[in-house]
């Protein structure tokens, strides 16, 4: 019995891997040899048929930033006050179920609401700065619930042993339970990010559809899953679709590889190694 578990959980995992190998490299194969200096660092020109991405690279980059900034804080914030500061009653349990149904709900019914609220009641204008308070309202209920989880898990004689020695409430969260919950709450902000980043439906609505380069978080912008999206869509130009999508899997394999090589030199350096 212990033999079929084991040959079970084996090919699960090696048919994951092949799955995301096929994947990646169907799409960099066919994208590939149509990515050079000129096409990463120029204009679209034509709607996109020729010229390169420049404009949505910075786009992209502008709402990862945005919205890491908005949206970890918040549910950070969150997961310690529901963990450290709350009882559980039935209030409580139902942020979390209220949680849970955010994070089920398709990107699509996100956009919608940036529009009809961000758009037509607050009257912003398409921006930046409005997809990404679309995409840090996606984001908040994984990062909440992924860093509820990492710090429920931290033992509960490290938190005790804290107070024992003197320490307060806010002394112990912050040296004791957040260093050794870290992992898992930058594991739940990378999923959140890496799929605010890739995200088309979302923003559609409310970040514009500009050529240009944005100066401003409060200028219209066309990220790069957008483009994507419409490249393909339209039939504008399957080449550069492909090498778009290339250049959107390389910059998630680049944020995902070095934040876990940051994560990894910070608990060195906890643990004095």
């Amino acid at each position: 019995m212990d033999l079929v578990k084991k040959i079970f959980f084996t090919l699960s995992g090696i048919i994951t891997v092949a799955i995301l190998l096929v994947i990646v490299s169907y799409i960099l194969i066919n994208g590939l040899p149509f990515i050079d200096f000129e096409f990463i660092f120029s204009n679209p020109v034509d709607s996109g048929r020729s010229g390169g991405i420049f404009p949505m690279i910075i786009s992209s980059l502008y709402l990862l930033v945005l919205t890491a900034l908005i949206a970890v804080p918040i549910g950070v914030g969150s997961a310690i006050y529901m963990t450290q500061y709350c009882k559980s009653n039935a209030f409580v349990n139902f942020i979390r179920f209220c949680s849970q149904i955010l994070s089920a709900i398709p990107s699509i019914i996100y956009g919608l609401f940036g529009f009809t609220f961000l758009i037509m009641f607050l009257k912003l204008d398409w921006s930046l700065f409005a997809a990404s308070v679309v995409l840090a309202i996606m984001s908040v209920p994984t990062i909440f619930q992924v860093s509820e989880i990492s710090i429920n898990s931290v033992p509960g004689e490290l938190v005790e042993a804290s107070l024992g020695l003197g320490a307060n409430k806010s002394q112990t969260i912050t040296s004791v339970i957040l260093p050794s919950a870290i992992s898992g709450i930058f594991t739940g902000i990378i999923l959140a990010l890496t799929r605010a980043i890739s995200e088309a439906a979302a923003v559609m609505y409310v970040v514009g559809s500009t050529f240009t380069v944005p100066l401003s978080i409060f200028d219209a912008g066309r990220p790069l899953p957008l483009h994507l999206y419409i490249l393909a869509s339209e039939g504008v130009s399957l080449d550069n679709a492909y090498a778009t999508a290339s250049i959107l899997i390389i910059m998630v394999l680049i944020i995902t590889v070095f934040s876990n090589y940051c994560l990894n030199r910070y608990q060195n350096k906890i643990e004095g190694l």
